[in-house]
C-alpha cells in the first residue's frame, strides 16, 4: 500500500481516552501538524476512529 499524508484540524481536548489514544499513534499530538504514514490496516482502523478530527491530506 501506499504513503498517506494526515493534518489533524480539531482539538482532542474533550475527545475520549480511546481517542485520543489513536491520535497518539497516528502520531499527532499538535493542531495542524502533518504526519505521513503507511497506508495497512492498523493506520486505518485508527484513522477512522478519529476521522471528525483530522483531514487527508494526500494519498
Amino acid at each position: 500500500m501506499g504513503k498517506i499524508k494526515v493534518k489533524q484540524v480539531r482539538s482532542r481536548i474533550r475527545c475520549p481516552k480511546d481517542q485520543k489514544a489513536a491520535l497518539d499513534v497516528l502520531g499527532l499530538k499538535k493542531l495542524h501538524r502533518i504526519v505521513e504514514l503507511e497506508a495497512n490496516d492498523a493506520v486505518l482502523g485508527n484513522i477512522r476512529k478519529v476521522r471528525h478530527l483530522i483531514e487527508i491530506v494526500e494519498e
